[in-house]
């Protein structure tokens, strides 16, 4: 479940970072009242601290993952 949500966080980042480096929109710094607001603030660590989570993803052991889909 953790990293389901790390997952979901990271690519919330990614795509605020997407919509910055294109359009030069902050998506999350607009919905919540720029980017030095204690929300915004709040939601960009959160983002990091899912990034830094997802590391350990690279360097698990697959076979585990690969056996919970074999039981159905």
């Amino acid at each position: 479940m953790i990293d389901r949500i790390a997952l979901i966080l990271v690519i919330i980042g990614a795509l605020n970072w997407g919509g910055i480096g294109i359009f030069k929109f902050d998506v999350v710094s607009w919905a919540f009242g720029g980017e030095y607001s204690a929300v915004s603030r709040i939601i960009f660590t959160l983002v990091a601290i899912a990034g830094i989570w997802c590391i350990s993803l690279l360097f698990r052991d697959r076979e585990i993952v690969e056996s919970k889909n074999e039981i159905h």
